[in-house]
């Protein structure tokens, strides 16, 4: 820290002779012609018509060479000045020798010119500051190797680790595709409440805060909008999607964050075997519109959406692996779960304990594909299947033994909610934090009329796979405990 404070105090300094010499250390405005990509790739014109250009950018590097330098500025692409003595003059050069440091927002204006070795470049004839760094940036080419000071300094990894700031670009790009997916085909794109009286369309522990204006306790929403969407196809829009920040209580890991973004999309007419079609076009329009490419190497399996997708029978796995029926609701899996060393919570319902021992089997499975056939009391919100009603009409998107999106023939039948929402609400009172709280104002709404639909939600854990890092480098502001 003693570094620090000597470093600051004579980059200070450097301040106070610019202002002596009349020039601001942070100005308002800046001359700026051509961003640095422009400025490369019309390079030969601007040469050749001898045209005046003025530059602006962060100083990455300052290399002496023979009384002049070679300035490395860098305002999202990287480009070079040349700066010498005899173009700027004496007090100019000396100005700038004597108070710009590594780090520092620089202007240059001059001509366009090719070095030597064939290096575009501009012959500076001014400069100016535009904002003086008072900390010394990071070994550019060592960068922040401390996993908690990269997230803590977030700016300064992204500025000095080109991998990391195109990774946000493709984060841009992965749902601007998602969104242009549902524009062309007429869905409308919506925002629907992120504080909610009650929480919906997950089962998650939410954020509770407070709402001072109406002295009323709210949460933040758990999903992007489910039973608001659904009102939605109530009030008569067929196609709908949003893509909005989720909360969600819970603990951390890989593939796990307490907020994050997500889609979900709702289509009124359609089920989920429709949906399955449309979601394997989505995923195989992202691959291709932001990688292109369909094939990925996600944890320790190879993933190609371009093949034709697996079916997977939770039912029949389950039987498989652990000879239980999960629609017999009277099997004993506390026995087989102790029996296999699996971890579980007790004293809990019986869909905990199955979808502890389902998780088992998940992670041995590939994808991508769909699982089905999943009994009704582990979701509740999609409709029961017309053939076996202890199942419901729900996939979800299997890729390298995790879920990576879920889709369902959505629940219309407001008996049926009220009645799946009132068991919900007996499991949050026995203290399942995580069981869905009764809503009886969406129940009402459903009571005048739902069309048959189908809905589907993915979050950004679909951006992490498809990248090979975890959630938390996908984000760009991951949270942080404060020093």
């Amino acid at each position: 820290m003693a570094l620090l404070d000597t470093v600051r105090a004579e980059r200070l300094a450097k301040i106070d002779r610019l202002q002596a010499a009349g020039m601001k250390p942070y100005p308002a405005r800046t001359l700026r012609t051509h961003a640095v990509d422009d400025f490369l790739e019309n390079h030969g014109t601007l040469e050749r018509n001898s045209e005046q250009v003025v530059l602006a950018g962060r100083v990455m590097s300052l290399r002496e060479h023979g009384g002049s330098l070679f300035v490395d500025i860098f305002d999202g692409t990287k480009g070079q000045c040349f700066v010498q003595r005899e173009k700027l003059g004496d007090a100019p050069y000396d100005l700038f020798t004597g108070a710009v440091d590594t780090g520092d927002i620089v202007e240059f204006s001059g001509m366009a010119f090719t070095t030597r070795r064939g290096q575009p470049s501009l012959d500076a004839t001014s400069w100016r500051m535009l904002a003086k760094s008072l900390r010394p940036l990071p070994d550019e080419w060592f960068g922040i190797k401390d996993e908690d000071e990269r997230f803590r300094k977030r700016y300064l990894d992204i500025l000095l680790t080109r991998d990391l700031a195109d990774r946000i670009k493709r984060r841009s790009k992965f749902w601007n595709v998602i969104r242009s997916y549902f524009l062309v085909r007429d869905f409308i794109e919506v925002e629907t409440p992120v504080l909610e009286t009650t929480t919906g369309g997950a089962e998650a522990q939410p954020f509770l805060t407070h709402h001072n204006a109406l002295d009323l306790d709210v949460y933040l929403r758990i999903s992007a909008g489910e039973l608001w969407q659904k009102r939605l196809m109530v009030a008569g829009l067929p196609k709908t999607f949003e893509i909005g920040r989720v909360f969600r209580n819970e603990g951390m890991s890989a593939e796990h964050a307490q907020d994050y973004t997500q889609l979900e999309f709702y289509e009124a007419f359609k089920d989920y075997e429709a949906g399955m079609e449309m979601v394997a076009d989505l995923y195989r329009t992202i691959a291709d519109k932001v990688y292109g490419t369909h094939v990925f190497k996600i944890k320790d399996f190879t993933i190609d959406f371009d093949t034709e997708w697996e079916t997977y029978d939770f039912c029949a796995l389950m039987r498989k692996e652990y000879d239980l029926d999960p629609l017999d609701e009277d099997a004993d899996w506390t026995a087989v779960l102790a029996e296999k060393g699996i971890p579980f919570e007790k004293e809990v319902d019986i869909g905990r304990l199955v979808d502890t021992a389902w998780k088992q089997i998940r992670k041995t499975l590939s994808g991508p594909g769909f699982l089905v056939n999943v009994p009704v009391y582990l979701e509740p919100l999609a409709k029961k299947d017309a053939k076996d009603p202890r199942v419901v009409e729900r996939f979800q998107v299997i890729l390298a033994g995790s879920e990576v999106g879920k889709g369902f023939s959505e629940l219309n039948d407001p008996v049926d909610q009220a009645a799946r929402f009132a068991h919900q609400q007996q499991l949050r009172d026995a203290g399942d934090a995580e069981a869905q709280m009764l809503d009886s104002e969406f129940v009402e709404a459903l009571e005048y009329g739902m069309p048959p639909a189908f809905g589907f939600g993915v979050s950004e854990r679909l951006f992490s796979f498809l990248e090979g890092v975890s959630i938390r480098e996908v984000q760009i502001f991951p949270l942080m405990r404060p020093r």
